[in-house]
């Protein structure tokens, strides 16, 4: 990224880029509410298509699973002096109660310590307050995780003629 952004600007770009950007971020709408200072706030919205049992309307747990690593990796790009690619290592989720029927979810992540090759979040899902979380997470991300290559670099294009491809 240019050094002629600000930190907070570039920290929403990149937040609005991932939100946009990820097919399954931009289906479930997340919102990023908060970015900065290592600390990421984003929404999912409630609606119908997300609900994991339409008899109880809680949303799904891989929404939730989805926002926290969503969440946590923006917030590790808040914590970083410069961008650079990353990918999630590890990710741990306790679930301690289900969602609230018809609600939206909110997730809170802390970047809260970089090494040279590993950034380690805490992240927690809520309605209306972290201290009463729907579930709970520790995760782990691998900085420079292309190895420098530019982005796409590991992408093949589709040999042509192969047997079974369309003609």
């Amino acid at each position: 990224m240019s050094t002629d952004i600000r930190p907070a600007d570039q920290n929403r770009l990149i937040a609005n880029t991932m939100n946009e950007g990820s097919p399954q971020a931009r289906a479930l709408g997340f919102q990023t509410l908060e970015i900065g200072e290592a600390v990421a706030i984003l929404k999912v919205p409630y609606r119908p298509e997300i609900v994991g049992r339409p008899e109880t309307g809680v949303i799904a747990g891989g929404v939730v699973t989805t926002l926290l690593d969503h969440a946590s990796g923006q917030a590790v790009h808040a914590a970083l002096a410069e961008w650079t690619s990353i990918a999630t290592l590890d990710l741990r989720i306790d679930y301690m109660r289900p969602a609230q029927p018809g609600r939206d979810v909110l997730a809170r992540a802390h970047c809260y310590k970089v090494t040279r090759s590993v950034a380690f979040v805490r992240a927690v899902a809520y309605e209306d307050d972290p201290d009463d979380p729907i579930a709970a997470a520790q995760a782990a991300f691998m900085l420079d995780s292309s190895a420098g290559r530019k982005p796409g670099a590991n992408f093949k294009p589709p040999r042509a003629g192969k047997s079974g491809d369309a003609a």
